[in-house]
């Protein structure tokens, strides 16, 4: 996934106080960290990249993808076929178990469905992850650090182009937090994705090709 931003806004409604980034790009396959205060608009950028919110202004182009301009069935198509997105919150669904969460993106997108080899698939990324014997629970059986590896195992699991990881390591232990990031990196290899994801964790840095700092890009616009 190559990435091209241009003059990006955004602001929710109401607000004079929002996101301005003017440019940045990023090549096919490269690692970003996006570091900064809480409420500097980490998330919103994810957000955008990922076509849940459209910006007021500017350009997001991902292999060649108009972002902000995609309708709604175009922008659930686009996610569906190329962005794996691991929610700060996991993002998972307490009524169903690991496995069924896991294929939960194959029966919701159009012209995806569970074929055995989908099957084998999360099998086998749920043995790698290490929760092969987690997936009949539901979420509020398993650890925190566990509801970590089901929803990266989620995003991964539809082989997309770009990964998106909101805080994927925030409030677990280090060693935890130490499996999740090789977890991480091996499935971005494996894949050849890009990979963005916000973090408050310094110590990691060094791990990304790059880092982009959003500390002075949202303000007011007035």
């Amino acid at each position: 996934m190559s990435l091209d931003v241009q003059d990006l806004r955004f602001a929710h409604p109401g607000s004079r106080r929002g996101l301005h980034l003017p440019e940045f790009s990023l090549a096919q396959g490269e690692t970003l960290a996006v570091v900064g205060p809480s409420g500097s608009g980490k998330t919103t950028f994810l957000n955008l990249l990922a076509a849940l919110i459209r910006p007021d202004s500017g350009t997001i182009r991902i292999n060649d993808i108009a972002v902000e301009a995609l309708g709604a069935r175009q922008a659930q198509a686009y996610r569906s076929q190329s962005v794996g997105y691991i929610f700060q919150d996991f993002g998972l669904l307490d009524y169903l178990d690991a496995r069924d969460n896991i294929l939960h993106p194959f029966r919701i997108a159009r012209g995806r469905r569970v074929s055995p080899e989908v099957r084998r698939t999360v099998a086998s990324l749920a043995t790698e992850l290490g929760i092969a014997e987690q997936l009949r629970q539901r979420p509020a059986q398993l650890s925190q650090g566990e509801r970590q590896r089901v929803a990266i195992c989620r995003a991964v699991a539809t082989d997309p182009t770009v990964l998106l990881a909101d805080e994927p390591t925030g409030n677990l232990d280090p060693e935890t937090a130490e499996q999740i990031m090789e977890v991480l990196f091996a499935a971005r290899a494996r894949l050849g994705a890009t990979l963005v994801m916000v973090t408050h964790d310094h110590a990691l840095l060094d791990r990304f090709d790059r880092v982009l700092d959003f500390r002075d890009l949202w303000g007011d616009w007035a």
